[in-house]
Parts: structure tokens; sequence; C-alpha cells
């Protein structure tokens, strides 16, 4: 995908009133994936930053009592906070962004947006590259900033992983760098003193830039630093290091190193360490012994001695830490050792840690800890804070109880709501084989029958996404159907003798017998599956079916009873016309024969199909493209008005849609995807406009708010779901807009 430069770079600036008005939100129990990188302002300990693994980052400005989501493209590498000016941020991610807004809105600094040709999205995930006039961007890996002069910038910079970085400085706040040095040790972080000279720690030293010329220290006795934190005692730089032979720390700038023992005679697992910039006496870092227990100790002596102030056992928890729904869930030990540690600047006594669910803060140097991803209710249940990292596939409701609504999770299962959306609890406690709790994709209840709902479950999480199967058979894929009498309070297999699967997706027949419900579940590397007797059957129905072990994805039923199956594609490498291409399949005879729908050309990757309830010949294919040189291709959205016959690309700009779905009160179209954006369209398909405010980089579905058509809600891979206005939100404050695809190839 070849995207236009201009247009890399418009953040939306907005007042604080008006992104404080904005409808927009995030719905569910709050956590759920990975976290990192706690940062603290030195300015106010209140405000913090967290990225997580899933394209999103998120501020609080209230010590995590709430957060607030954005988009830089992608994953962040790190923040950095103007030691001078409150209101300014450095994040890394598909560049160098900066806010003066206070995290508000954010633009681009590095590359010099002028020096960009295109940015190309090539890969399953969307993931962006940056493609300058002059050839590839360079990849800043650290930054630091002159304490008392915020237009003077230093950052290591490098063409790659692995590749040679070198020191550049900025002197006009980000226009214009130019190399210092090169960093045959490369560059971890870089911390500048109260004389404006840079300090470099390297994978295994520490390094000054002074007098024009870089004084390297020596090597410290370990193979690789794994983490790095270091803080100022007058003139010295105090280095605490994690690697895979220990704890080591230097209170002489890198000239020397000692190791530091946490416990006497034990050999814990430490993946982080943290320190304060102006009291590095104190410091934190992460342990875990496998199998035992895991958390934290603080050391007040410079890595003398320390003291395991969050002590977490697998089984018991910690008396010391509250809050959140995980550890009742799922185990105290879910989220397991933290995976990185951010310390208070200028107050040592502030250190937050996230982990593989949750991030936590202790405010009185650890004595106490408090979960800040969500909060307990008066009713018992669950309110997200808005730091939010999980995959949701679903938004279903009970038809006997409009206040009944679930959402379907990956790695936390199904959650329900008995208000409406306003507080949450886990739907799965009760019968769900737990080899299956990992995933609920999809849920469909009985219209005639309250309380009757089907359910598919798995414990393989993420698809259709190839890092699931591209080193994992699907034949040792674990899930199945499970069944609820009582609206999913309880459940039970429906069908103990159905092969063990991954089931993504169910779909019932309405006209069929409510004593002999017919439904069709997709089995993914196995095919389809249909009971004619509520469940308690299931029988394979692949007859027509050429794909060998084919990724049955999703179901299409359309008003006439036609059935629409997408078979997900098996390859990422870009090529087409072989058998690992996706497909489309219809059966007009409840699945007892299945016939190809030939694709749009140039594409082979189908993953979500609608069918207008008015005019079933009228298809809309969601479309994921193929990976090119110059971005994806074959992807989009399609129409056809002949039943498949023929297709036309009716929107293009968006080369990796998720999905695409209709809503029946007024025709009107929505779709969504990884590139940072969902759809509508009011004129059946002919044009295409941007929901202005949801801006979360990978979407999945839209779903129309049943009881309201002016709200919907978009779920998401990895941001849980997103509740807003259908007409956007003029209003909204947005990090980013999507660009437009240029229709055309250089």
């Amino acid at each position: 995908m070849r995207l236009p430069v201009s247009l890399l770079l418009i953040p939306v600036l907005l007042p604080a009133a008006a992104a404080a008005a904005a409808p927009w939100k995030i719905i569910g129990p709050g956590g759920g994936g990975a976290q990192f990188l706690p940062t603290i302002s030195p300015h106010n300990p209140k405000t913090v930053l967290v990225r997580c693994d899933m394209s999103g980052a998120y501020i609080t400005h209230d010590a995590g009592e709430s957060w607030r989501n954005f988009n830089l493209r992608g994953g962040v590498g790190f923040f950095v906070f103007d030691p001078v000016d409150p209101a300014t941020i450095y994040a890394n991610a598909l560049g160098l962004f900066r806010s003066n807004d206070s995290g508000r809105t954010w633009r681009l600094i590095y590359p010099d947006p002028s020096s960009i040709e295109r940015i190309i999205m090539p890969d399953d995930h969307a993931g962006e590259r940056i493609v300058l006039q002059s050839g590839p961007a360079l990849r800043v890996t650290a930054l630091g900033i002159h304490p008392k002069n915020s237009k003077v910038l230093y950052a290591s910079m490098g063409e790659g992983r692995g590749s040679a970085a070198a020191l550049h400085v900025s002197t006009d706040y980000g226009k214009t760098w130019k190399k210092l040095t090169d960093l045959p040790d490369g560059a971890r972080k870089i911390y500048v003193d109260s004389k404006g000279n840079p300090w470099v720690i390297g994978a295994r030293s520490v390094g000054q830039f002074r007098g024009g010329e870089f004084h390297a220290g020596p090597a410290a006795p370990v193979s690789a630093f794994t983490d790095v934190s270091a803080g100022f005692a007058g003139d010295r730089l105090v280095v605490y290091a994690v690697a895979k032979e220990g704890i080591f720390v230097s209170e002489d700038s890198g000239a020397t190193w000692r190791q530091s023992t946490l416990e006497p005679g034990q050999s814990p697992r430490i993946p982080a360490i943290a320190t304060s910039l102006h009291h590095p006496s104190m410091a934190y870092v992460s342990y875990g012994y496998r199998g035992k227990y895991f958390g934290v100790a603080k050391t007040t002596d410079t890595g003398r001695t320390w003291e395991l102030v969050r002590k977490t056992d697998y089984k018991e928890g910690a008396p010391n830490v509250t809050g959140g729904w995980i550890p009742q869930r799922l185990g105290p030990g879910w989220g397991g050792t933290p995976i990185n540690l951010g310390v208070g600047p200028n107050n040592p006594e502030i250190c937050f840690s996230t982990d593989l669910g949750a991030t936590y803060r202790t405010l009185d140097g650890g004595k106490t800890w408090q979960a800040v991803y969500s909060k307990q209710a008066p009713n018992g249940k669950w309110v997200s804070t808005g730091l939010d990292v999980t995959t949701t596939y679903g938004v279903h409701w009970d038809p006997f109880d409009r206040n009944r609504m679930f959402i379907s999770y990956t790695d936390i299962g199904a959650f329900v709501s008995e208000d409406g959306g306003k507080t949450w609890d886990s739907a799965t406690r009760e019968g769900m084989p737990r080899r299956w709790v990992n995933t609920t994709y999809w849920m469909e209840f009985d219209p005639k029958v309250k309380g009757r709902v089907w359910a598919v479950a798995s414990g393989v999480h993420d698809l259709p996404r190839p890092k699931m199967w591209r080193g994992r058979s699907t034949s040792t894929y674990n899930g199945g159907v499970v069944i609820s009498e009582d609206g999913g309070r309880t459940w039970r297999v429906a069908d103990e003798n159905l092969p063990p699967s991954a089931a993504t997706h169910i779909v019932l027949d309405p006209a069929s017998p409510v004593d002999a419900r017919v439904l069709y579940m997709t089995a993914y590397g196995r095919g389809v599956y249909k009971t004619t007797d509520g469940g308690k059957n299931w029988t394979l129905k692949n007859n027509g079916i050429v794909q060998k072990d084919p990724m049955a994805w999703r179901l299409e039923r359309a008003s006439d009873g036609t059935l629409y199956l997408v078979v997900a594609r098996r390859t990422e490498d870009g090529s087409i016309g072989n058998d690992g291409d996706g497909a489309l399949y219809r059966s007009r005879d409840g699945a007892e024969t299945w016939e190809p729908v030939p694709l749009p050309e140039g594409v082979n990757g189908p993953n979500g199909l609608a069918v207008d309830p008015a005019d079933t010949r009228r298809l809309y294919l969601a479309a994921w493209g193929r990976r090119t040189p110059d971005g994806a291709e074959g992807g989009g959205i399609f129409l056809s008005t002949d039943g498949g016959a023929s297709w036309k690309h009716v929107l293009s700009r968006d080369q990796h849609i998720y999905d695409v779905t209709i809503d029946p009160r007024n025709r009107t179209l929505y779709a969504c995807g990884f590139e940072s954006s969902a759809w509508r369209s009011r004129d059946r398909g002919a044009t295409w406009e941007r929901i202005r405010g949801y801006n979360f980089k990978w979407g999945h579905r839209v779903v129309p708010d049943p009881f309201n058509s002016k709200m919907i809600y978009v779920t998401t891979f990895g941001g849980s779901v997103w509740y807003g206005p259908a007409d956007g939100d003029p209003s909204a404050a947005e990090d980013i807009v999507t660009p437009e695809v240029a229709h055309h190839r250089k």
C-alpha cells in the first residue's frame, strides 16, 4: 500500500475540553494483555505512560485511575519526557513523535516529513514502514534531552535491528540532525548530565560523549544487558543493569561494576530493573522463581541489600496487592513476573509495574500495591480504567434481557454485563472446559428459548492470524461447542465425541424446530460441522470443499437460507494461485454440498462476508491484502450484485479489512480492519467514509447497537471494545488520521 506523504502528519489539534467531551469509550473489565514501559513524568508523578503489545499506547494524568488510549501507528519503543517543558513528551513508534499538549495529540518529527516518499503496510499485521526518497529510514533506538535546553536532543540511530548505531544530535528541536560518533556497543538508553554531555548505555558498557569525542567505558562482566536504568548522583551516573548473569551496579559511571545478589544462594529470573533519575540509591527489580513466587524487590543502598516488597505466591497471591479482577478469576500467577518497572524521577517511593495482564502501582515504596487496570464496582463486578489490552470478536445480547450483553474475548474467555455494559464479570466460570477457557470466538442465542445459548471456544487464540499456525499444525488444536440453558451462567460441552478443534464460529438456522435446532460450526483446520439436534451430535460437512485441512473461519447465513463459508488464507508470503489461497464457498442445501464462489481477481485472503438482507444476490466481501514490495494488494471491500459471479472493488484505501457488517434497520454498511480505521457507507457500498474518533490500529468488526442506531461497538485485536457514535465524533481528539491510498503505483 502506497500512501501520500502529506497525510502522515495530520493529528487534529483540539482544545482539552473538546477531547474530554468525546463520547467514545472503551468497555470491558480492563487489562488482560501484555503491558510495557511504565514511564513517569518528572513534572507530575500522576502523569504516566504505558504501551501494550497490541499497537496501543496509554496515558494517565491521575496516577492510573483512568487512561486514554492513543495510536502512533504501531508499538512504542520508548517514552521520554522533556525535562524542561511539562507538556512535551516523545514517543518512538513508526518514527519519533512529539506531543506538545501533554499527550493529547502527536506529530512526527523524525524522519523529516518532507523527505518521505511513501508509507507501506505490507505484512499480516499491516505493520507500517516509512520509505524515504533517499532509501529506508534510520531507526531511532534511544533518546536523551538536555536538562536545561529542550532544543538539544541526542538520539541513537541505526539502519535496523542488529545494525551499527550512531549518536546524533539536534540543536533545533528535532528539525535537523548531525551524526556525532559511531556507537560500537549500541545504545539501550541515553542520559544527559547537567553539563549537557550525553551518557550512552550500550549492550555491555557505558560511554560519554564530551569534548567532541566518545569515551567508552569497560565492558561489564556479562554477555549482554537485558534491562538497564540509571540516575545521577551529582556528576556521577549510577547504573543498574540485569543480564542472564544477574544484577550489576556501577556507582562510577560504568568505570567499575559489582554484582548484586537479591537473595544469597538463590538464582531467580530478573526481567526488569528501574531506579529514580534523581535518587539512584533506591531501585526496584522484578524477580521470579518458577512455580513458587514472584514479585518486586527494592534496594535503598544502591544494591547492597534488597527487600522483597512484593512477594506473590502463584496460588495464594500477595497480602499487600489489592484490586483487579485477574487474580480473582484467573489466579494470582496469571500475569507472571513483571516485565517492566518505572520509578518516579523525583520520588522513588512511586513505582509502576507491568506484566502480561496488568499494571500495578505503589505510592509508598512498595509497602502496598494497587491494580490500575480495572476497578471493582459496588455490585462486585468490574469496570475498565481504560487500560485494555484484550482481543475481542463479537458483542452479543440476550434476546430476553436487553441489559444482558456479552463480549467474546481472546485470552480471558467471555465476559457478561447484567447492566447494559456498565460493569463486567467472567461468563466462563462454570462448566467451560479449563483447556478451552482462553478464547470464546462466538456466541449464538436461541431467539425462542429463554436462556439457551451456544458458544464456540478454544485454547488457541488470535485466529486467523498466521502466528498461530505457522509453527503449529491445526490438528493439535483444542476446542469445541458448549451450550448453556441458563443464559450463559453455566455451560456444558455440547458433544463429547466432537473431534477437538479450534471452533471459531457458530450459526443458528432460526427456521429449524425449537426442539431440534440446526446449527453450523466452523472448525479451523477441519471444516464445517452441522447438528440437527441442538448440538447433541455433529457431522462433518465438507462435500465440495477442496482444501486439505481447510481453515474454515466464518459462516454467513443469508435471509433465504443460503450459507456462505469463508476459508482463511494459509500463506503470508504474497503468493497467489496455489493451495495456500483462501476461498469462498456457498451451500444452497444446508451444508450438504458446497460450491466455490470465485474470488475477485488478485484476491486470496477473504476474511468476512455480509449478505444484503433485502437482496441476497448483493454480497460484500472483506479481504486481507497480500504482501508485495510496495505494500499490500488484493485487500479492501468488494461488492457483487450477482451472487458472486463478478465483483467490484469499492474500498481500496484500506487493504486489511477484517469484516464488513450491515445494520438491517437502515442498510448502513460498516467495516473495520488493521489500518486504524472504521468505515461507514450509507449508499450500499458505493462510497465509504472514515468514522472519526475510532483510531485503534488493529480493528476487528463494527457491531451496530441494536437499541440505538446512532451508536456502534467496534471489536478490536488488542484494545477491547470501543463504543461511540455511528456518525463519528467531530470533536474527538485524534492521534492519527488514516491516510488515503494513492490510486497509482510508481
